[in-house]
């Protein structure tokens, strides 16, 4: 058994290759073992850029109001409760609302010791988009 108690890592700001915004990262278990997982915290209008997973991503919304999108898909606005499944390879992103912050958990498996496929930043235009409800 491993506890890691909360608080033994220092909390991060998104890097600006990877999210727009202002953007929190507390990982508390990057790196361990298959998995890699972090609580995300995006201020109103931060978001992530354009990523996949080799072997997909689990968000679990804990607070706030958010949106996500995988190409060619809508919009999708997201509360807290709700789950949400990327499949391995999906290009896809996620972030908060224009006006209200959003926090996630965020899971993804690795694969050869990579959980994360960066790609280009969001445009504006895309996270204005029309939403789904």
């Amino acid at each position: 058994m491993d506890i890691k108690r909360s608080g033994f890592a220092p909390s991060a700001s998104g890097p600006a290759d990877y999210f727009t915004g202002t953007v929190r990262i507390d990982a508390p278990f990057a790196g361990s073992g298959a998995l890699s997982g972090a609580t995300v915290t995006f201020e109103p209008g931060a978001r992530t850029a354009w990523h996949t997973h080799p072997l997909g991503q689990t968000l679990l919304v804990t607070m706030g109001l958010g949106r996500v999108q995988r190409e060619g898909g809508p919009v999708e606005e997201v509360r807290p409760g709700d789950v949400i499944y990327f499949a391995p390879g999906e290009k896809h992103w996620h972030g908060a609302s224009p006006d209200v912050a959003m926090s996630h958990i965020a899971i993804a498996e690795m694969q050869d010791g990579k959980a994360v496929d960066w790609l280009e930043q969001v445009s504006d235009a895309d996270y204005a988009a029309p939403v789904t409800r």
